[in-house]
């Protein structure tokens, strides 16, 4: 996996976001890259057809070529449920995972690692958007299709490489960072991690592998987070949204931490309804808010995308950005020229004068968060009448059982919710919980709680997409929500 190798490449589910993040990089460096996956279209498919990727649809023993350098699978296969698989297994051949061959890339760089529950995707693609925009030529991969990329990757000729790095399965074990972002900690994947201790471990060993010239740019309004940032013995760098500087710069180092070379930002939202924790007054459809470094005013900042998990978003770019040596000037002109990624509260286009909008949130977090963007970004529409519509794809039956009691209040901000059949994706067949148990909770906690909200469960997409054709209004916002793939709802309404 040399940089300078260029080498022949098949992957084994190579439709994965990830697997064609990868496949992308691979074929931009100059390498041959093929690959097999289901027949289904996936929203990667344009990705890889624009880098000329051969896909071969459906797996069979004749797909493995004689003739390649390496092979290499997803996760969501094994030899156990995959034929080709098998037969490599059969025949001795070794191949390596996803995560093994990103980690052998990215350890062959200045390699800042992209870390957390919820924002990896929008931070990384943003704080690469920002680096390369500033001439520092950086080599991105993100774990989505970036409009602004042109695909999920960002090919540079500099020593930086900025990777979004998962935690499910522990893949972060094959990663050796010089420098880490930490957006959050909040106990997700319980199929994997079976305890909240577990899930937590895993950022504190990755954590512990920052050298002492590295740093850590971390979250200090998350708990965990905070809790894991003790065990750096780099820099650590702390971005807030807490108002009271004080309170802020009075962060003590634990009696666990192993550094003493702490830095602080934190901003004074403008205006005064963000103080409170409420959304902004909008100027020219962004965000403004005042970033502080260490009780000093750095400047006032813009962004274009929605939300209170934005902003703290785009701190964790500034402050990285400076410490990567980018001038103020140059982060302050370009961090709201980005306009986001796919399936993060992406506009799909307009059905009956409705705004359709699909969103990858699938953690009753993310669901909160976006929820609120959402009520936010387009409140002229609801003082008129139109609703916020939510179409929830449950995503692996270990995930709803698990944080069901969260599920259950994260959608207050809708007027009308539907639920899907879970999602099982590869990794699950069968579980032991059901959609309709999810729908029950929400009517009984809404009946207790005084919301007035209908839902609704509807099994298939199918009758999503019938059922959307009769209720939606003009001024509606229709968010199709999941890791799954709810977004064809969309592609249906709009004829796509």
């Amino acid at each position: 996996m040399n940089k300078n190798n260029k080498k022949s490449f098949y992957l084994i589910g190579i439709k994965g976001v990830g697997m064609t993040m990868l496949a992308q990089f691979l074929a931009q460096k100059g390498c041959q890259v093929s690959g097999s996956d289901v027949p289904e279209t996936f929203v990667t498919d344009k990705v890889l057809k624009k880098e000329k990727i051969k896909v071969i649809s459906g797996f069979a023993i004749s797909n493995i070529p004689s003739q390649v350098d390496l092979i290499i699978h997803s996760s969501a296969f094994t030899a156990e449920n995959n034929i080709e698989m098998a037969e490599l297994r059969k025949r001795k051949i070794k191949i390596i995972s996803y995560a093994e061959a990103i980690g052998s890339i990215f350890n062959d760089y200045y390699g800042v690692a992209v870390i957390g529950s919820h924002g990896k995707t929008t931070t990384t693609a943003w704080l690469g958007y920002v680096l390369k925009e500033s001439g520092l030529k950086p080599n991105v991969l993100v774990g989505s299709r970036v409009p602004q990329f042109n695909g999920s990757s960002i090919i540079g000729n500099s020593k930086y490489f900025i990777a979004e790095a998962d935690e499910y399965q522990n893949k972060l074990q094959y990663f050796n960072p010089q420098g880490v972002l930490l957006n959050n900690i909040d106990y997700d994947h319980p199929d994997f991690f079976k305890t909240r201790k577990s899930y937590e471990q895993v950022f504190i060993d990755f954590v512990k592998k920052i050298p002492r010239s590295g740093f850590l740019v971390v979250n200090y309004d998350n708990e965990s987070a905070r809790r894991v940032a003790s065990f750096c013995r780099g820099k650590v760098i702390y971005y807030s949204l807490i108002n009271d500087l004080g309170l802020l710069n009075k962060i003590e180092i634990t009696k666990n931490s192993k550094s003493t070379n702490k830095q602080n930002y934190n901003l004074k939202n403008l205006p005064l309804e963000i103080y409170h924790g409420y959304y902004q007054k909008t100027t020219d459809a962004c965000q403004v808010f005042t970033v502080f470094h260490q009780g000093k005013k750095i400047d006032d900042f813009k962004i274009s995308l929605p939300g209170k998990h934005n902003i703290s978003n785009a701190l964790a770019v500034i402050a990285s950005a400076r410490n990567l040596g980018v001038k103020d000037c140059l982060i302050k002109k370009n961090l709201p020229l980005f306009k986001g990624t796919e399936q993060r509260l992406q506009e799909l286009g307009q059905y009956k004068k409705a705004v359709l909008i699909n969103d990858y949130a699938h953690h009753p977090t993310e669901i909160k968060a976006s929820l609120e963007a959402l009520r936010s970004k387009y409140k002229n529409k609801y003082q008129v009448g139109g609703r916020l519509i939510t179409i929830f794809h449950p995503h692996t039956f270990s995930r709803t059982k698990a944080l069901l009691n969260d599920f259950v209040k994260s959608f207050e901000q809708s007027d009308l919710v539907i639920i899907l059949d879970i999602y099982g994706s590869a990794r699950e067949k069968k579980g032991t919980i059901h959609s309709l148990d999810l729908v029950k909770l929400i009517e009984e906690h809404n009946k207790r709680s005084k919301i007035q909200q209908e839902v609704h469960y509807l099994s298939t997409l199918d009758e999503v997409t019938k059922a959307l054709k009769i209720i939606i209004k003009s001024n509606d916002v229709v968010v199709l929500m999941g890791a799954g793939d709810v977004f064809r709802i969309a592609n249906k309404l709009l004829k796509k």
